[in-house]
């Protein structure tokens, strides 16, 4: 056996044992009431995905495009500097999101934690869920849902910067004309989603 092969055997074993290392300790802080944010990342037909809860519930999703180490950083930042990487915190949430992405789940059941979002924002995130399954709702016509028919820049700014994409779908609001518009996750992924609940 060669050089590489010793290397990649020391590499395997030593990813085995912090594996182990990392869930023992995610259990022994989660014990001791120490654990605020538990998050782990998930491969997605959209791209890896991080997803983040708090014993309130589910707080952010976010696309490997928004950078992963940023989102954490702000979760440190915003909500509590205790985060760490709790895998089986986050099951139930991983088994939604891969039922919804193969198209045999149409909304979510886990309680949500909107620390992230404020305001008129909050006020969005709050009314995006009653936009139907494989439906679509206008920029303007979300304003109007949410109270403030003129707003409609800053519904796009709300839906830019939702949390929760996927569990709380910004990606069915669209463009006057039709056009798909921004998203977090990138305007491919959008219209992957869209295309999804449309088949469904």
């Amino acid at each position: 056996m060669g050089w590489d092969g010793l290397v990649g055997l020391d590499t395997d074993a030593d990813s085995v044992v912090e594996s182990v290392l990392r869930a023992r300790l995610a259990l022994a802080v989660q014990e001791r009431g120490l654990l605020d944010v538990a998050y782990r990342t998930v491969d997605t037909p959209v791209g890896e995905m991080l997803l983040a809860a708090t014993e309130i519930g589910v707080l952010r999703l976010a696309f490997a495009v928004e950078g992963f180490d940023q989102v954490l950083d702000t979760l440190a930042r915003k909500v509590s500097p205790r985060v760490l990487r709790a895998p089986a915190r986050l099951d139930r949430l991983a088994f939604e999101v891969e039922e919804y992405l193969t198209g045999s789940r149409h909304s979510f059941d886990l309680p949500l934690d909107l620390t992230l979002t404020t305001g008129f924002r909050r006020e969005v995130v709050r009314h995006l869920p009653e936009i139907p399954y494989g439906g679509t709702a206008t920029y303007t016509e979300v304003a109007a849902l949410a109270g403030s028919p003129r707003a409609v820049r800053a519904v796009g700014t709300a839906c830019a910067k939702n949390p929760l994409p996927l569990v709380v779908p910004c990606h069915r609001v669209v463009r006057s004309d039709g056009t798909t518009g921004q998203y977090a996750g990138g305007t491919a992924a959008k219209r992957w989603l869209l295309d999804l609940e449309a088949a469904s």
